[in-house]
């Protein structure tokens, strides 16, 4: 069979985005497409979302409400049905809107008289004046009408994602659906469990969305890429569905997920399911799966790929070693087959930075493969996507850029690397700037030294808008504990050469690293409040270390004073691991304080202020002068 004769149907599975498509299908199918294969594409992630939040999905809804018992209905369940009519005169309407085709309806959702208004809503309370004006002025002021009105409009569709939680499926999510089943679970137990219970609304409705796709591509090889644990559990409903009507259609599984936390795999009951689980970089193993399907190689020649052996039924994990496929060589990322116009543009979360994840279409690509630094300690360095660093000539990005924006019609770019190496970034933007390419552009990096403020101008004016970077832990003994390889000092002068540029700077902040003191913790924020109102930074977010069997820490635990939990024995997902810290810190009590001084701090709220004033009960006093960042700025 040639490769055109032979069919590959890539999937997305919920949940993963839906602002815009999660770029491994498009990346895979532009691959393919690339050496010939006859390749498509669909994400049933946004399907999914779109028929349960459709006329028909809410009169769905509404018959599994009307049978539920008044003891088993939430309040949210019941301002669903007690404002249904209203839920289903605006759901077409607000969805339009959402996708960018009825602009003008933003007038009507900002009156607060259009939608029906569930528990959701109250989040804006917090938000009323003295005198009892707007409550989104602070966030939108008076201009800000098309914004305020996805705000009103997101507050909306979670209030019907509360409803399908509530009545049908106690794990749904927008995000995380279903999460806990696979998140670093060492067995399959969870999920064989949750696989073998009949279908509520959701599993149907996916299960019919997946028969639908079947039967128009009618693939010889369905791939279901898995970034997160939160589409783990559908991607093995979609291939139940797939195995019950076509069981001769072969299923490989890949992605995030899988590189991460299915190293170790051993269960065979994952194969009742899938037929293929494939590690790393998905180009050359696809491409060896690719042969042995069409009786090219045989199975023993497969590469960095799980099966079931057919005489033991025992899991064997194969890897004839291979190169990889080049950076350069893996093609151009194409969207055809995913509906562009029909991705939803929300407005959930207010941090400046976050909202870019959720609100508008963002075409994601990648400068290189891998991390050039690869060294923080919190990190999983030791995996392919980390550690294998290449990249290509800034000639070839660009030429991607120019053929992907001529196919899409769209010139946003989400640059999804670990973190962008300034050089490439530096020839890109050049490159950009000659070619005369005008596109918006953001991504991450490290904030190291490299970044002058020439170069953060340069990045301006070729398009950049916003940049995120890891400060981390704010404090200068934990950073190179961490091997982080910058400092406080360095990144407030790097952060400030992005803002003078007019580049929006969002900090990505951990608290609960290994050794961290109170004392630390306290030191951090007063970093933190300086930053903020030095300038340098407009947006950040603290995140809870979490220690990974991958990473340095996970791996060299005595090196960082802390010693691990032991797991069980695992037969599927490894990765998150517990330890014991000396310092007995209450991290989550702190943390608490930390979220709600910086969520303050983007709003200009209590910069001014002693840090101590956050933290419930006593804290000790900041070690940091109060004109730390300052001084490290007058050096600039």
């Amino acid at each position: 069979m040639s490769s055109a004769s032979f069919r590959v149907l890539s999937l997305i599975p919920p949940m993963t985005q839906l602002n815009t498509p999660y770029p491994s299908t498009a990346y895979l199918t532009g691959f393919l497409r690339s050496r010939g294969v006859d390749a498509v594409q669909e994400d049933l992630a946004l399907a999914l979302v779109l028929q349960l939040l459709s006329r028909g999905g809410l009169r769905s809804v509404k018959d599994v409400v009307d049978a539920l018992p008044d003891a088993k209905r939430s309040a949210t369940v019941n301002a669903f049905a007690d404002q249904f009519d209203r839920y289903l005169a605006t759901i077409d309407p607000t969805i339009a809107f959402l996708q960018g085709r009825d602009a003008t309806l933003g007038h009507r959702i900002n009156t607060r008289q259009f939608l029906p208004e569930g528990p959701r809503f109250n989040s804006l309370d917090v938000y009323v004046d003295d005198d009892g004006g707007d409550p989104l002025a602070w966030a939108f002021g008076a201009l800000g009408m098309q914004d305020r009105a996805r705000h009103l409009a997101t507050l909306y569709l979670n209030d019907l994602a509360d409803v399908l939680r509530d009545a049908i499926d106690p794990r749904f999510e927008f995000v995380r659906y279903a999460e806990s089943l696979a998140q670093s679970q060492p067995t399959f137990d969870p999920l064989a469990h949750a696989l073998a219970q009949p279908h509520n609304l959701v599993d149907a409705t996916l299960h019919q969305l997946a028969l639908q796709a079947l039967e128009r591509h009618q693939p010889d090889l369905v791939l279901i890429s898995v970034p997160f644990p939160g589409a783990v559990y559908a991607a093995f409903r979609i291939a139940q569905a797939i195995k019950a009507q076509r069981p001769q259609t072969r299923i490989a599984l890949g992605g995030g997920f899988v590189n991460t936390e299915l190293r170790e795999l051993s269960d065979a009951r994952v194969f009742d399911h899938i037929d293929y689980v494939t590690l790393d970089a998905g180009e050359r193993p696809l491409l060896a799966l690719l042969d042995h399907l069409q009786g090219k190689r045989s199975q023993q020649r497969l590469v960095r790929t799980f099966v079931r052996d057919a005489d033991t039924g025992q899991v064997r994990y194969i890897n004839m070693v291979e190169p990889d496929v080049a950076f350069a060589e893996v093609g151009t990322p194409t969207w055809d087959g995913l509906p562009l116009n029909q991705y939803l543009s929300l407005l959930d979360m207010l941090n400046p930075m976050n909202r870019l994840w959720s609100d508008g279409r963002w075409n994601k690509l990648t400068v290189a493969h891998g991390c050039y630094w690869k060294k923080c300690s919190f990190c999983d360095v030791s995996l392919d996507y980390i550690s294998r660093y290449e990249g290509t000539s800034a000639e070839v990005l660009v030429d991607r850029i120019e053929a992907i924006v001529k196919e899409t019609g769209q010139t946003g770019f989400h640059f999804v690397d670990e973190a962008a190496p300034p050089k490439a970034l530096k020839a890109l933007a050049l490159e950009l700037i000659r070619r005369k390419v005008s596109i918006s552009w953001w991504g991450n990096v490290r904030f190291e030294k490299s970044f002058s403020p020439e170069l953060c101008q340069l990045l301006a004016d070729s398009g950049c808008i916003a940049i995120s970077g890891g400060l981390e832990v704010a404090s200068d003994r934990l950073l190179t504990l961490m091997k982080k390889g910058v400092s406080v000092e360095q990144v407030a002068r790097v952060t400030r050469a992005f803002s003078d540029a007019g580049i929006l700077v969002h900090a990505y902040l951990m608290y609960g690293f290994p050794t961290q003191t109170v004392q630390d913790t306290v030191d951090a924020l007063e970093y933190v409040r300086q930053l903020f109102e030095a300038g340098c930074i407009q947006s950040g977010f603290f995140h809870r270390f979490a220690c990974t069997v991958h990473s340095p820490v996970g791996q060299n635990p005595d090196e960082y004073g802390v010693k691990l939990v032991p797991l069980p024995p695992v037969t599927f997902a490894k990765n998150d691991i517990g330890f014991i810290d000396p310092t007995g810190v209450d991290h989550d009590a702190l943390g608490k304080a930390l979220k709600k001084a910086i969520y303050n701090y983007m709003h200009g709220i209590g910069v001014e202020e002693d840090v101590r004033t956050w933290f419930k009960g006593k804290v000790p006093r900041p070690t940091v002068s109060r004109q730390r960042i300052e001084r490290a700025l007058s050096t600039l």
